[in-house]
């Protein structure tokens, strides 16, 4: 199969995006109320402590990305340890993230339908997420340069009403007093649901065969994420903890109540938009990348050679975008992504993990870098300890669908 590169277009700004997108969803509007009522004044330090437990895991993560760079990120490092892996860790990979993206567009309609007050009927509901994902799917097709430039938009309109209401708030009220220290179990399980908050840092990887320089900037976009991520959450989390802000009952964004508290309706009006932005970014930056699995896929073969054509004007991976927004779709409407998503979490640890093992192998490493490399395994094994049986059922379910596809092609290959 030969089929024209994707362009190297992508930069530090560009991947850094992807990446900070990717994480950043719609956790920042809730998280905030749910650790103040845990861990009251000492909840915003979590953040730094669990970005630094989750820079163990991404050093060797970032600098095994910057050793193998190629298309279609868990393909390629899978692929260390042979075909089939490459297969299973781009297929799991890639069903994970379209879970997760069918799961997100509901979550948007939601915050987008508060802006009217009304309960629309289920074929209205269905209606807004077709146009949703046709519209991100088209933005996405017109080419990484204009789908970058939008990310960068969004990505400003999300984070600017945060950090603005968090400096009025910390310019207002005085800094959170820190009593006695919370019970350790509560510790415990807020630091775990904090570690949780920069799953989906690695959202660039899947794009590393089109960065200008053959993944370092990918690399360096992932450790850049980890701080931007620590800061932001670290800055509203003091504002929050600072206003305590009185919430409504059944609210599922708590951060619009300190919007209101220190504006009105405008300042909810406001962390309103900027929800809006977070989840279109988020499923934006999902889209950009995620089809490029496929596409890596098709490429060598594994999947149908139609799935590797590159868009003539654009030079996008289009059939690739279009065939997962037309899962993204299905799912969504339907309402499998449910059972799917669990697995989202855990299949990203199986990232991780196979991808610092895979930089382990590939080349003679020092013993700081096997003893650095093994800790981020371990690290990775101990939180996918964390994941419910449910979440390893449906692995291993995608596992076993996934070697059934992988023998398909393989017949076809020989075929051909």
């Amino acid at each position: 199969m030969t089929a024209p590169a994707l362009p190297r277009r992508v930069g530090l700004g560009g991947a850094t995006l992807l990446s900070f997108n990717g994480a950043v969803g719609a956790a920042v509007f809730a998280l905030p109320a749910t650790l103040d009522d845990s861990v009251g004044a000492w909840a915003p330090w979590l953040f730094p402590a669990a970005a630094l437990v989750m820079l163990l895991i991404a050093i060797p993560f970032a600098r095994a990305i910057a050793s193998m760079p190629g298309e279609g990120g868990p393909v390629v490092y899978g692929s260390a340890f042979g075909r089939a892996a490459g297969f299973e860790l781009g297929w799991t990979y890639y069903v994970a993230r379209v879970s997760a993206f069918a799961a997100n567009v509901h979550v948007l309609i939601d915050y987008m339908l508060r802006w009217v007050e009304v309960s629309p009927s289920p074929w209205v509901r269905s209606a807004l997420i077709l146009a949703a994902i046709l519209l991100l799917a088209g933005a996405n097709v017109v080419g990484m340069t204009r789908a970058l430039r939008l990310l960068g938009g969004l990505t400003l309109l999300k984070s600017l009403p945060l950090i603005l209401l968090a400096l009025l708030a910390l310019a207002t009220f005085p800094l959170p007093t820190q009593g006695s220290p919370p019970p350790l179990t509560a510790v415990e399980a807020s630091v775990l649901l904090v570690f949780y908050a920069f799953i989906g840092f690695e959202s660039s990887i899947a794009v590393s065969g089109e960065a200008k320089d053959g993944g370092a900037s990918i690399a360096k976009g992932l450790l850049l994420t980890i701080a931007v991520i620590a800061l932001l959450y670290l800055l509203v989390q003091l504002a929050y903890s600072a206003v305590s802000p009185s919430v409504e009952e059944g609210e599922k964004a708590p951060l619009l109540a300190l919007g209101r508290d220190l504006f009105g309706a405008p300042g909810a009006l406001l962390v309103l938009l900027a929800a809006v932005a977070s989840l279109a970014g988020n499923l934006h930056a999902n889209l950009a990348a995620t089809p490029r699995v496929s596409h890596a896929l098709a490429m060598r073969g594994d999947l149908p050679d139609w799935l590797a054509a590159v868009h003539p004007r654009f030079l996008s991976p289009h059939r690739s975008i279009w065939l997962m927004a037309g899962l993204a779709a299905l799912l969504a409407l339907s309402g499998t992504f449910v059972w799917l998503a669990v697995v989202s979490t855990l299949a990203r640890m199986g990232v991780y993990a196979v991808t610092i093992a895979a930089w382990l192998k590939v080349a003679r490493r020092t013993a700081g870098e096997m003893a650095l490399g093994g800790l981020g395994i371990l690290l990775c094994a101990l939180v996918s300890t964390q994941a419910s049986a449910a979440a390893w059922v449906t692995l291993a379910g995608l596992g076993l669908a996934g070697l059934i596809l992988f023998w398909l092609s393989s017949g076809r290959r020989r075929k051909t």
